[in-house]
């Protein structure tokens, strides 16, 4: 049986609980990499091999092997942390990594360019400030987002402590971690004991899990396995409406793979949500697709086997069925920046970190000094968004004056020195790092919102706060099938277009015009802008003008992502 399983599969199933060899080959100082097996391996550990693209011809011209590094990401599920855990992690970054941290779109952190001798030093530290990357990556359960909601504490903190809850019940338990990466002795061989959730087979791919809370989406709550709306009656939130089935990925010439918003299945009190959540993420485990791993994700089990089955199998393990779903309504899925006062009288201040790059640069200034200073003097906690930007949140009355001169100070944003075009667009980090990537993304998106910027005032428009998502590839990291404009990265300097989501995360765009270039794709966009500034509605976002005067369809089905308009 086994020799008919994907290589994913089997390596997983003979990882011994995700040890593999990684050990010995972290041991190995004649190679940068680990064993092609081990790679797979070490995903579930939080951690990519990678080598820096832009100076991979440069070494195989002179015979050197590619410059292998890794790329971690922590779990921090709800993306909180302290101001000690944020100092510690800056001085990781410089002793372990290249000195930048990334602020991701699933609320963590991402470190780049580690090489192999630092990667247990890496994890150790990590592990020094409470923190730890187990499940970040990999065919398990990755990092549970949530709602930051700085106005509403008492929510943030039920919401905050809901995703913590969810993330430990589903985080894979195996001593490999403690063993590869902390030194510790294996205790014995305990077999499906070790795993009790998971067994030795995971998951068959990754599984996402959101909250969020109405009329707040900033989490793209359908772009999820399992997304969780907050029903709030009297203040307090009494459940959630369960959405699932969600997931942005697809694979260019394959019309079997798509992305998928999230379906509703029903209404899960609060005290139950936890189980609930660890019975649909079974219901994977036992029925997810094993022998082809592009059909593998949760949506594809969902499309195959139907909703009615799905709330079967739902009953059957959970003890209980769904209730019928609340009323909610969705409006917005941006970050609303500068000081907001919450409820307990502390305030909060989010600032805008574009593309969620924590770095010195000439370009961005000296943000990364900016945020180690205010985390020498803040009392509170930093809270990382879903659109990879910061919260400094908690701040004291008192505190606040310190806060906006070290603000002023470093020219950190707090939402008045970019536009809400860049407000609003997003980017995954792509080149030179990724090897997915097809075409740049974090490096291509400041210019591309000069360009679009010049276009929009030639054409006499404000730069209005239009959702724009690039990635280097179709993956979707940076969620692009839920921007009102976004590209995918096919070749260098060559993208499909998308068009037509909505500005709240509720309805994906399609794809538009295929394989162009920068200069087609503002042409393209030239007469949709003059149109729009002619026959806008009031308050109408651009997504939703395209749909009205018949630019692209409201209606989304998967073949609309795979064929282009034109």
């Amino acid at each position: 049986m086994t020799e008919k399983l994907p290589e994913a599969e089997q390596i997983k199933q003979q990882s011994d609980y995700l040890r593999g060899t990684i050990l010995q080959g972290l041991q190995d100082r004649a190679t940068g990499a680990l064993p092609d097996n081990d790679t797979k391996l070490t995903k579930f550990h939080g951690s990519y091999q990678q080598d820096d693209r832009d100076v991979r011809d440069e070494r195989r011209r002179q015979k050197l092997e590619p410059l292998y590094q890794f790329m971690v990401r922590l779990r921090l599920p709800g993306g909180v942390l302290s101001s000690r855990q944020w100092l510690g992690l800056d001085r990781i970054a410089d002793e372990c990594a290249n000195s930048t941290l990334r602020l991701t779109t699933r609320q963590t952190f991402q470190f780049h360019g580690i090489f192999k001798e630092k990667m247990q030093t890496f994890m150790a530290m990590v592990n020094e400030l409470g923190l730890d990357t187990r499940g970040a990556c990999g065919d398990v359960n990755r990092n549970v987002i949530s709602n930051v909601n700085p106005e509403l504490s008492h929510l943030h903190r039920e919401i905050h402590e809901l995703s913590q809850a969810i993330s430990d019940r589903l985080r894979w338990r195996s001593g490999a971690y403690g063993e590869v990466w902390l030194g510790e002795e294996r205790v014995a061989a305990l077999g499906e004991e070790e795993e009790p959730f998971y067994g030795y087979k995971y998951l068959p791919r990754k599984f996402k899990i959101a909250l969020a809370v109405p009329p707040e989406n900033d989490c793209d709550v359908f772009a999820n396995d399992i997304g969780l709306i907050a029903i709030v009656e009297d203040g307090r939130i009494e459940g959630f409406n369960v959405v699932v089935g969600g997931g942005m990925g697809l694979t260019y010439g394959d019309p079997g793979t798509y992305p998928r918003l999230a379906t509703m299945a029903g209404y899960v009190p609060k005290s139950r949500i936890v189980d609930a959540c660890q019975a649909i993420c079974a219901i994977q485990r036992d029925f997810g697709c094993r022998t082809n791993r592009a059909h593998a994700r949760f949506k594809y089990t969902i499309d195959d086997y139907g909703m009615d089955w799905f709330r079967e199998r739902f009953a059957e393990y959970h003890g209980r069925g769904f209730e019928p779903a609340r009323s909610f309504s969705l409006t917005s899925n941006g970050d609303r920046f500068g000081w907001v006062e919450g409820e307990d009288g502390k305030q909060h201040l989010t600032l805008l970190i574009p593309t969620g790059r924590v770095a010195d640069t000439e370009a961005g200034g000296p943000i990364r000094a900016g945020l180690r200073k205010i985390a020498e003097n803040h009392d509170g906690d930093f809270r990382i968004t879903c659109n990879q930007n910061l919260v400094i949140a908690g701040v004291s009355p008192e505190h606040k004056p310190k806060i906006d001169a070290l603000v002023a100070e470093y020219g950190l944003d707090a939402g008045h020195r970019r536009t809400p075009l860049r407000q609003h667009s997003m980017a995954c980090v792509a080149l030179p790092t990724c090897g997915l990537a097809m075409a740049e993304s974090e490096r291509f998106l400041p210019g591309f919102i000069d360009r679009i910027e010049r276009l929009m005032a030639e054409e006499g428009l404000e730069p209005d706060a239009i959702n724009i998502r690039i990635t280097g590839c179709p993956n979707g990291c940076a969620r692009p099938y839920l921007g009102e404009i976004a590209l995918t990265g096919k070749a260098v300097g060559k993208y499909n277009l998308y068009l037509g989501a909505d500005f709240s995360g509720q309805r994906m765009n399609r794809l538009y015009r295929e394989n162009i270039d920068v200069d087609t794709i503002l042409d393209t966009l030239r007469p949709l802008f003059r149109a729009y500034g002619e026959q806008r509605q009031a308050g109408e976002h651009f997504g939703d003008f395209l749909v009205r005067s018949g630019v692209v369809e409201a209606e989304r089905t998967p073949a609309m992502l795979h064929k282009a308009m034109k």
